[in-house]
């Protein structure tokens, strides 16, 4: 998320401009709040401060706290019942395939979906929009919507006076952009839900994130709201439509992400600034950066893992790698990560990966697939390599559709027993003490000690619970255990006197027992809706496993998904992407009536998913495709004018088309697109045709420029395109192998390329039997004998057959790195 440019969108529009200033409907009361900003966020969308107050935005601070002891999310009916009472009203989302609109489809408010009927009835009845903007495993929409939308006063108001558009986040994210810069820009802080007024010509007004039904908490009470902004659309309209111009001219002057003439690609000094800036917020006890809330952030893994391995001999490279190991080896023991059914949370609300927001993203997974396998070709340490093995059973048990696409995502909210009333935060993976004390019998014993007590000094399982009371402050998780690893399997060992395979049997048997009581518990949501740009970085990170640990199961995971995206989210008659499909009630795979066409993650991370899976699989086809997605997308996203990629199309309905340029808990398409170019560019050789590598490694270079200002000032807002500057600045490392893909010791010379951390590398095989990227045509055939060249700053090594030799050449240390 561009935080930059919220901050310079918030000097714009803070110039002491009277017609905003009548939209000052204070949200702090003057009193301390009760909480801290009620809302789900992602990493890219947090300001460190707030910085102002722009119309009634005035929030608390974006800290991070458990959810409010009385706002316990009230469902209609009780859990495990199916009800066949008919639904007292329906809304036009019930048309709707996305879970999260199909969750809001009885509501008494009528919501409309974004839709060119939307807009057009709030032109002709001239009445303010209320955007609501959520998704379906968000805590704080679930609670916004119970008291709320389901409140029939509440709709009533809200019907009379707005034209009310309910927006998935994951299916329009340029809607979901546009709408956030303003919330930041005027509050200091965003997430989601954000309610946001626009007028009838989608200009944004005023707006915000959580409200609740009565002023509390210092925040207005929604009602207030809404019924204060109708009263001055009725009375001061022309003067609130000026604002909104005012806003939307800052909008539109701060969206202009061009280079300076005089710019040039930024060197070492700013990938070194970068590294410092890391050492500087790394949180040596726990690792991470920075405090709580935690995040795996798997593109910086990924910037540290490159910088490191450039030059393994380098301090502050070793520094990079400690850093990593030391997180990643933290946040496999925490609590962000589920022990017992597999997968990792969205973050950890306190400094020790202890206690998580519960729900679980793809993109997440994906990510944390390549940071683990990495972990695990630096170290060979098979803790990083039963991670990757955890996620990916994770994924595809409960993640996966039959035909091979991926879901999107499964909710922290869950009923803690069949006939609940209401939903939890983290029910379905929080254990009492008494509870795990049933299920694991106190008789098993493995010589005097009980599996019992040996599970419980791993998991640091504790009688009162083991959630200090500062972690929850409202007491949902009194008395309740979120399992964490704070010591060491050898601790425990030492502590009972077991060996390395007692100890395993103990763990994996309770484990095993703790897994078919928790199956036997009302599940979260799952959202079944499958994204194309989350299911390419699932492509990479399986792909990537797959070298990494050798595991061919892997690849034919990779392969399965992307055949899956090439039928339900490719239109072969445009060759064009789309961006989400749906799970039909049926099972099957449905689609909207208008499709909504694909996004640039959509393509950049999906590229980036075929590129690994070339390299994974050697099937030609897939290296190809990704070349034909790389002109599409030239085509519908670069800018000619000024270089980059706009975030959407221009047939996207938003009124601002963005270029987005923070790498958050996923990466900006402009920074994956900047690898993909320099990686494609790599496999084209340097070949001058249209579709050549010098074409698309002079884009890369463009592409380095426009974020120039942005790399330098700004160094760890962009860790994943400061990976590709190191790849621009380098040159890549092609291993270039010539040998039928049906040869033994031709794969015996891949598996050793793959089995190496190699930054910047880019695989090829010359197989005599099918086509070759041209890259492969400036090394010769050594006749029957698999031959393998290792090329750096576009110069080749002379052959070698022996995988020795091989190993030899790619463990030298690299020539010094690009000085500027």
């Amino acid at each position: 998320m561009p935080t930059g440019r919220a901050v310079l969108l918030f000097r714009r529009l803070s110039t002491g401009d009277n017609r905003l200033k009548s939209l000052n409907f204070s949200q702090n009361s003057g009193k301390d709040s009760l909480v801290s900003n009620p809302v789900c966020f992602h990493r890219d969308y947090c300001l460190t401060k707030r910085l102002a107050t722009f119309g009634y935005n005035n929030l608390p601070s974006p800290q991070i706290s458990r959810s409010f002891s009385d706002n316990i999310i009230k469902m209609s009916g009780s859990s495990g019942e199916s009800s066949t009472v008919k639904p007292k009203h329906t809304n036009r989302l019930i048309n709707e395939k996305s879970p999260y609109l199909l969750q809001h489809a009885h509501n008494p408010v009528q919501w409309y979906p974004w839709c060119q009927e939307a807009i057009d009835k709030a032109k002709r009845e001239n009445k303010l929009i209320f955007l609501s903007v959520g998704y379906s495993t968000c805590h704080w929409c679930h609670v916004m919507e119970k008291e709320s939308f389901e409140d029939e006063k509440i709709a009533k108001i809200m019907n009379e006076h707005f034209v009310n558009i309910k927006v998935d986040r994951e299916e329009r994210p340029d809607i979901d952009r546009v709408y956030m810069i303003f919330v930041m820009a005027t509050s200091g802080s965003g997430g989601w839900p954000m309610s946001v007024f626009l007028t009838p010509d989608l200009r944004p007004l005023t707006g915000g994130t959580y409200f609740p039904p009565v002023s509390r908490w210092g925040r207005p009470g929604f009602p207030n709201i809404l019924l204060s902004l109708a009263k001055k659309w009725n009375e001061s309209r022309e003067q609130l439509i000026d604002a909104s111009q005012t806003i939307m001219e800052s909008l539109q002057n701060m969206s202009k992400v061009t280079s300076d003439k005089s710019a040039t690609v930024p060197g070492e000094g700013t990938w070194d600034k970068c590294v410092r800036n890391y050492m500087a917020s790394y949180e040596p006890e726990f690792g991470g950066f920075g405090t709580a809330p935690k995040f795996p952030q798997a593109s910086v893994f990924n910037f540290l893992f490159h910088y490191y391995a450039r030059d393994k001999y380098d301090t502050i490279g070793k520094k990079c790698l400690e850093m990593c190991l030391h997180t990643l080896t933290k946040i496999a023991k925490g609590g962000i990560h589920d022990h017992v059914s597999s997968g990792f949370a969205r973050y950890s609300v306190d400094n020790e990966w202890h206690v998580p927001h519960f729900e679980k993203m793809l993109y997440d997974q994906a990510q944390l697939m390549v940071a683990y396998t990495d972990a695990y070709l630096a170290t060979k340490d098979e803790s990083f390599a039963d991670v990757v093995r955890d996620i990916i059973k994770y994924i595809n048990r409960d993640l996966r559709h039959e035909s091979g696409g991926y879901y999107s995502a499964e909710d922290a909210d869950s009923y803690p027993t069949f006939g609940a009333p209401h939903k939890e935060e983290g029910a379905f993976c929080i254990w009492e003490y008494s509870e795990i004390k049933s299920l694991l019998d106190k008789d098993k014993k493995i010589g005097s000690n009980s599996y019992f007590d040996i599970f419980c000094d791993y998991f640091s399982v504790e009688e009162g619970g083991n959630v200090r009371s500062a972690r929850g402050p409202h007491d949902e998780f009194a008395n309740k255990n979120i399992l964490i690893v704070y010591g060491s399997k050898e601790e425990t060992m030492s502590k009972f006197d077991l060996t390395i395979e007692q100890f395993n049997e103990v763990i994996s048997y309770c484990i095993n027992i703790l897994y078919k009581a928790r199956q036997k518990r009302p599940r979260p949501h799952l959202d079944s809706k499958m994204l194309c740009s989350w299911n390419g970085l699932a492509i990479a990170g399986l792909a990537q496993a797959g070298q990494g640990l050798g595991e061919k199961s892997y690849v034919d995971d990779a392969i399965k998904t992307a055949h899956f995206i090439r039928e339900h989210l490719f239109d072969p008659t445009t060759n064009t992407l789309l961006h989400a499909c749906y799970r039909a009630e049926d099972g099957s795979v449905t689609q909207i009536n208008q499709p909504i066409n694909g996004f640039l993650d959509d393509y950049a991370f999906l590229i980036k998913g075929l590129l690994d899976l070339y390299e994974a699989s050697l099937d030609l086809y897939w290296l190809n495709w990704a070349r034909e997605l790389q002109q599409k997308q030239n085509e519908l996203f670069w800018d000619s004018e000024h270089g980059g990629y706009y975030a959407c199309s221009e047939d996207s309905t938003v009124v601002l088309r963005l270029k987005m340029d923070q790498d958050g808990a996923e990466p900006s398409g402009n920074s994956v697109s900047c690898l993909n170019l320099l990686r494609l560019a790599a496999y084209n050789d340097k070949s001058a045709a249209p579709a050549g590598g010098e074409t698309e490694r002079e884009m890369a270079k463009q592409l380095l420029l426009v974020f120039a200002e942005r790399l330098d000032e700004y160094p760890t807002s962009l860790p994943e395109m400061m990976s590709a500057l190191m790849f621009y600045n380098d040159s890549p490392t092609q291993v270039l192998i010539s040998g039928r893909c049906s040869d033994p010791r031709t794969l015996e010379l891949v598996r050793v390329v793959r089995a190496r951390l190699l930054p910047g590398r880019v695989l090829a095989v010359a197989d005599p039997a099918a086509d070759a990227p041209a890259v492969l045509s400036r090394i010769r055939s050594a006749g029957d004998v698999p031959t393998a060249y290792v090329c750096r700053r576009y110069a080749c090594s002379l052959p070698v057959t022996d995988v020795k030799q091989l190993e030899t050449l790619l463990d030298e240390p690299p020539a010094s790195a690009a000085k500027e």
